[in-house]
């Protein structure tokens, strides 16, 4: 494994809360390091320093990046309308990639608690805007029920191979399909909230 191609975060009480990502297939690593009520982040090619202060939405996803990934992402979003968004998976390579829930949530967890400490004005959600999550929740409802019909059809005909077919497409596209509508339900949380289905790694009772 090369050094710095995995996600990566500070357990030391010692040192600042870091993080570590590449966030791309083909691109650079980003550092993010937490400076006091600061943000560094550090893509390589430059280093942005961010004032938590300004933070007026935390936003938390579920976002997988391929059909076998288990994906989250964290989206601050400032007063400027700019938005900083990062994951718990780190590419290595155009197929393969790293995943450190315990590092990422130990990170997060350190993160959140600053903006609610900076700005206890700052809005914490979890999932997608409601628009976006209704038109995705739709989309996915009816794709559903058309493979069902299709496969309906298909069995009622005694076209078993495509219904067969259309049986697997079904179990696959909603293994698939419904984590994505069901974690990404939008709705609010406490200021400093931190909601475990969208924040993996928390260590086991």
């Amino acid at each position: 494994m090369a050094p710095g191609m995995q996600p990566h975060s500070s357990h030391d009480d010692t040192l600042p809360p870091t993080w570590r990502q590449r966030p791309k297939p083909v691109g650079f690593e980003i550092a993010y390091k937490l400076d006091g009520e600061m943000l560094e982040i550090d893509s390589t090619r430059k280093v942005d320093r961010v004032r938590l202060a300004a933070v007026e939405q935390v936003r938390f996803l579920y976002a997988p990046s391929n059909l076998s990934s288990k994906g989250f992402k964290t989206q601050l979003r400032l007063s400027d309308g700019k938005t900083i968004t990062f994951g718990n998976l780190s590419w290595r390579s155009l197929t393969d990639m790293d995943r450190d829930d315990a590092g990422y949530r130990a990170f997060v967890c350190a993160l959140a608690a600053t903006i609610a400490r900076a700005n206890p004005r700052a809005r914490f959600v979890a999932g997608k805007p409601f628009a976006f999550w209704v038109v995705l929740a739709g989309v996915s409802v009816l794709s559903l029920l058309m493979l069902v019909f299709i496969t309906g059809r298909a069995l009622l005909q005694g076209a078993h191979a495509i219904a067969l077919l259309g049986a697997l497409l079904t179990a696959a596209s909603y293994w698939q399909v419904m984590p994505m509508v069901l974690l990404n339900k939008p709705r609010d949380l406490a200021t400093g909230e931190i909601p475990d289905e969208l924040v993996p790694g928390r260590p086991a009772a």
